[in-house]
């Protein structure tokens, strides 16, 4: 019989395979990878990515804004003025260039902390100019550095020129608001527009309004590759000037009418790097953070994000939702599933964010769709391990293959359900086994049966049949399960391997005899019952005890054909009987005598007996 265990790893493998269980644990692999940030390095080469296929034009790019100039103290400037920092005095002609052309608001992204002998005249032209914004920062220890007090009270305003740089040296975040319990202190670029809408008519810009949150961000949307040839400047994004050509009146001054425009260092010796998602290696300069911040508030193009309890959500349902598609479907179609998914997710990505400026997760979901692929491919390997490990003491390999790939039609709800089938069934036993048995010592008994056994159990499995049950030296064995046949040609095949199997038993037998003649122990004799029709196959016993097995007339008629064996084949050269059931399947093959009528119970004809006698041969016309 199918045994027990066989019967409890089944349910065991049923109960626990579902996809709910692999997603899970999907689930918990994933969140705790977020939340230990191991998910961070990837999101970042992420947001990389995003931005370097938008470079390539595959899918809408995003410009700088025209109305935002950058005047570059650049190797030109030095070679010019002279190593920095320069005298206050060196910014006021730039200032009266700048006030002829009327822009919307001047940004210094340089730090005025320190007097000097010309703050006077500097101030009084930030003051005659009226849109002027200074910045300020800290120092390493977090001391505040505030431009001095003439030029903070001739400015127009003052914004902090503070940036967050990622492990990686790529900012992707701008604190456009620094608060506390003292103050809310704005960006530089988030200044300027301020100062923008106090000194316009037109609709103000909306701006977001500091919150309880010290670094209060924005994910920084980056336009495009900053390119700052001030030489060029049709080339240059945003449109980038040497401070010594707009000082010295080199620019006309429409150029800078209507514009936001910041003042800052692009020189390398200056030492103001700055890596963005297109400026990496080399990086680019600081002053042109500013001029993204502006961008992004005026356009409002800032990268929005989901909230930490909506990526939560997303991991989860893309858990469970990749576990329930993987689920079932076999290994051609996992592999489909595990390239398009994530390319699918990635498209995703790449269209929202192009489009819709949103920054959602990839790896962390890309990632949790491959962890629960290979978290279903691993458990899966491992229960059919198990499972083909129990099918294997009771069925061939083939067969045990069999059955992992239709388990479903077969199984539900771990049990093995009832199915009525037509199959053949076979029973044999040794002759004179009570005797035998008085005159071996149990030990000697059980290794000389067992030696037996195996020789028949292997030509059983090697046919195609299920060892239904052992019955001290009896077997019944089944072809035709656990998969009904409803084709005729399927059952013919059932009991063509039958008969296969119990002449392929005679010949080992044969074999067996000499080995345990030369070992002094008796030789064997037996007889076989073979008969098909109508079967109940499923699961039987009760709660402490189950077994897979058949029941049916079948069965008995198989169980009394093998006891008249003795006395029908005694002469024959093989110890086969079987009903004319099974004699018209495989009479084609073989060549059969009738050797009795019988009168079955529960039918009205009687029956016809057979035994083989050989395998006949083929014509030359049927070859």
């Amino acid at each position: 019989m199918l045994s027990k265990q066989l019967i409890c790893g089944l349910r065991r493998y049923f109960c626990h395979s579902s996809p709910w269980l692999t997603g899970a644990a999907a689930t918990i692999i994933s969140l705790g990878m977020w939340q230990l940030n191991a998910w961070q390095p990837l999101e970042r080469v992420g947001y990389k990515l995003l931005f370097q296929i938008r470079e390539t034009g595959v899918l809408s790019q995003q410009e700088w804004d025209k109305r935002i100039v950058v005047i570059a103290i650049d190797e030109k400037s030095l070679q010019k003025y002279g190593q920095f920092p320069w005298q206050r005095d060196r910014y006021i002609p730039l200032l009266n260039a700048l006030q002829k052309s009327r822009p919307t608001a001047i940004g210094f992204d340089i730090k005025f902390v320190d007097r000097s002998d010309k703050d006077a005249e500097f101030a009084k032209a930030i003051e005659q100019t009226g849109n002027v914004v200074l910045a300020r920062a800290w120092d390493d220890q977090g001391k505040p550095l505030v431009p001095v007090p003439e030029l903070s009270e001739a400015a127009s305003d003052q914004g902090h020129i503070s940036r967050q740089v990622d492990g990686d040296g790529i900012t992707r975040q701008a604190p456009i608001w620094i608060n506390s319990e003292d103050f809310s202190l704005p960006s530089l670029g988030l200044t300027m527009i301020e100062v923008y809408n106090l000194n316009q008519t037109k609709q103000p810009i909306s701006l977001p309004q500091p919150i309880n949150q010290q670094f209060q961000n924005i994910w920084l949307n980056w336009p495009a590759t900053v390119v700052s040839s001030v030489n060029n400047p049709q080339k240059s994004s945003p449109t980038t000037y040497s401070f010594v050509d707009v000082a010295e009146g080199r620019i006309p001054s429409d150029k800078f009418t209507d514009k936001f425009v910041l003042v800052g260092f692009t020189a390398l010796a200056l030492n103001d790097p700055l890596r963005t998602p297109y400026n990496s290696e080399p990086p680019t300069s600081g002053v042109y953070f500013h001029a993204a911040v502006i961008d992004n508030l005026i356009n409002k193009t800032w990268l929005k994000k989901l909230p930490d309890g909506q990526e939560f959500y997303l991991l989860v349902l893309l858990a469970f939702g990749a576990s329930c598609l993987f689920f079932g479907s076999d290994l051609k179609t996992r592999i489909i599933l595990i390239v398009i998914l994530p390319i699918a997710w990635f498209g995703i990505a790449n269209v929202v964010f192009a489009f819709y400026q949103w920054w959602i997760p990839i790896a962390a979901p890309i990632g949790t769709i491959l962890i629960a692929a290979v978290g279903l491919q691993l458990r899966e390997q491992y229960e059919k391990q198990q499972l083909m490990s129990l099918f294997a003491k009771h069925v061939s390999p083939e067969t045990a293959q069999l059955i992992w790939q239709r388990k479903e039609e077969i199984i539900e709800d771990g049990k093995l359900q009832a199915q009525e089938l037509i199959a053949t069934v076979l029973f044999m036993d040794i002759r004179g086994f009570t005797t035998i048995s008085e005159n071996l010592k149990p030990r000697e008994l059980l290794s000389w049966l067992n030696q037996y056994l195996d020789v028949m159990t292997n030509c059983i499995m090697d046919h195609g049949g299920v060892v239904d049950k052992y019955i001290g030296d009896a077997i019944m064995a089944v072809f035709g399960v656990p998969f009904p046949n409803t084709k005729p040609e399927g059952i013919r095949q059932d009991a063509l391997n039958a008969i296969a199997a119990s002449i392929a038993m005679h010949s080992r037998l044969r074999q067996l005899n000499k080995r345990l003649k030369s070992q002094g122990k008796p030789v064997i004799e037996f007889g076989i019952g073979i008969h098909t029709g109508m079967l109940i196959a499923g699961s039987v016993g009760g709660t402490r005890r189950l077994n897979y097995s058949v029941v049916g007339d079948t069965v008995n008629v198989a169980s009394r054909l093998e006891s008249m064996n003795k006395e029908l084949t005694a002469d024959k050269p093989f110890k086969i009987l079987l009903t004319d059931e099974t004699f018209s399947y495989v009479s084609d093959r073989y060549r059969g005598e009738q050797v009795k009528t019988i009168q079955l119970r529960g039918r009205q004809q009687e029956t016809m007996i057979y035994t083989i006698l050989g395998k006949k041969k083929r014509s030359l016309s049927g070859l």
